[in-house]
């Protein structure tokens, strides 16, 4: 159903067809080329998943990670990478053999109020991330140009016009973009670690998982090793990757009614994004390298962009006489700067779409990715004018510290987010109704499946009255944490009750889809046996 579109307003109309439409289906590729030349063209879409997993968000806690724990962490960015690699199989898989995307999937076997309820909550899941790219895009143009912070955050608004470019130049020309963007990042951090000398051996014994990385005991600068490996988790699983790479891995051309070509689409697909994810897992690696070998014990003072930047120019703060006299010249701090920005205009392009996957899914409405892209960035621009204003007036460590605090606090949403993501997957994904005898994950997947939901949900729940202590500040009180601790357990109450309520309602969807296709193929059969 379609609103009619009046002189000098946006056309808005409800989404009842293909996810994304403007791209579904659009790209060609080859039949009878080899496999480099046909993973070429099927390459692109897990770069754009990958963004989401070397984004602003990430690089605070790899950094710190490194300077507070060594690379003792190594292993939680290893296990939060192959995790991810196994939900998006199952993401691109769904949206391969379905033809919907995870949001669509959901929808289509849950009521309109639940449909709206995790539209939501996915929306603000997404909204926390889009603050953490106006931060870091925000702080990039400040540290590049001079560009005053408030300032800078009304600039990233204007990213909207490089979307309004890109939706005209092809989606293959965007993939292209966000891989030479990726790159960007990759060669900044490879080439800061190349000159900081790193202990190669310390960085392998660290991909070795051991019960340190969850130990609450000790604390370095106030963080446990168990809430260093919570935000580094927090930051690299995010619900909205899931809902967007079950979307765009459909924008290959491939014929549905022959299971071969739809086979060859999840092989190739697969092959992309764990090439990407695993591009991503060098970056954050990197990063966390970084926090070890190129600053010495302790040189980060200030865990913020800005306190990064400035411990890069700062020869004092380095681990070597090399890095210090590249420092001096300003290499090490500018290149930091240009890579930050990189990295917050890639998550634009994929937040973006990832918002209009859910809203088309969800709640079945379609408006013009800009006008999407301007509604939300207005929306997640507010709170960091909010914090920038609150500290007009006091010393620049204090405004640093508020953008910090906020970024990390908003990451909670995610929290809330990814289990509504996750699970739906994995049981449609299993389902033999769904994906056909062929495509329905395999026993080892299955078991690795739940394994990774119930554990990143339960790591996400109970990390949840630390991360509502962060909203008190750096040295609550105790009646703080006890107000933390009470508003934190009931919110899991919520999100189990929640939880609870989408398995019944996927499980009677399910159970209805079920009886429908059954019934079709017996009238099918009937149909057959009168001719």
């Amino acid at each position: 159903m379609a609103k009619k579109k009046k002189k000098g307003i946006v056309q808005l109309h409800y989404a009842n067809g293909r996810s994304l439409g403007e791209i579904n289906g659009t790209v060609e590729v080859p039949r009878d080329k080899g496999f480099l030349k046909t993973l070429f063209m099927y390459s692109g879409p897990g770069a754009l998943v990958a963004v989401g997993y070397m984004d602003p968000g990430n690089w605070s806690t790899s950094i710190t990670g490194g300077q507070n724990f060594g690379y003792l962490l190594m292993s939680v960015i290893l296990l939060s990478s192959l995790v991810a690699m196994l939900l998006q199989y199952m993401a691109a898989k769904l949206g391969i053999v379905t033809q919907m995307d995870l949001a669509q999937a959901i929808r289509a076997r849950t009521s309109q109020s639940l449909g709206i309820v995790l539209w939501i909550l996915t929306e603000l899941a997404i909204m926390a991330t889009d603050i953490a790219e106006v931060i870091g895009a925000a702080i990039a143009l400040y540290l590049l140009f001079g560009i005053p912070i408030i300032v800078a955050v009304f600039i990233t608004i204007l990213d909207v016009l490089l979307l309004l470019l890109l939706t005209r130049v092809g989606f293959r020309k965007i993939e292209a973009i966000v891989v030479c963007l990726i790159l960007v990042i990759l060669l900044v951090f490879v080439y800061q670690v190349a000159l900081s000398n790193p202990d190669w051996l310390g960085v392998v014994k660290g991909l070795i998982p051991t019960t340190q990385m969850f130990a609450n005991q000790p604390k370095v600068n106030g963080i446990s090793a168990l809430q260093g490996s919570l935000g580094i988790i927090g930051a690299t699983v995010m619900p909205h990757n899931l809902y967007l790479h079950s979307a765009i891995s459909q924008t290959r051309k491939i014929d549905h009614s022959d299971e071969e070509d739809v086979a060859r689409t999840v092989r190739f697909t697969t092959w992309d994004s764990n090439i990407q994810l695993t591009l991503a897992f060098v970056v954050n690696a990197l990063l966390l390298i970084t926090g070890v070998a190129v600053f010495k014990s302790g040189g980060v003072k200030d865990p913020s962009f800005f306190g990064l930047y400035h411990a890069l120019s700062d020869a004092n703060s380095l681990s070597n006489g090399v890095l210090a006299s590249v420092a001096k010249s300003g290499a090490l701090s500018g290149l930091f700067a240009v890579a930050l920005l990189a990295s917050g205009q890639n998550s634009t392009i994929t937040g973006t779409l990832s918002g209009q996957v859910i809203m088309e899914g969800f709640v079945h409405m379609r408006i013009p990715l800009w006008l999407r892209r301007l509604v939300t960035r207005l929306l997640s621009v507010i709170p960091v004018l909010i914090a920038v204003l609150l500290t007009a007036g006091q010393s620049s460590i204090n405004e640093h510290i508020a953008l910090n605090n906020l970024m990390n606090n908003s990451q909670v949403f995610l929290a809330f987010a990814l289990p509504f993501s996750m699970l739906p997957l994995l049981m449609m994904t299993d389902s033999q109704v769904e994906m056909g005898e062929r495509f329905k994950n395999g026993l080892f997947i299955k078991v690795l499946g739940w394994v990774s939901v119930i554990s990143l949900t339960f790591l996400n729940l109970e990390g949840l009255p630390v991360a509502i202590e962060g909203f008190f500040g750096k040295n609550p009180t105790v009646n703080q944490i006890t107000t933390a601790h009470g508003i934190a357990y009931l919110l899991i109450v919520v999100v189990l009750a929640l939880l609870i309520w989408t398995i019944i309602e996927l499980y009677k969807g399910n159970k209805r889809y079920a009886e429908s296709e059954a019934f079709k193929k017996s009238k099918e059969l009937k149909e057959k046996k009168d001719i």
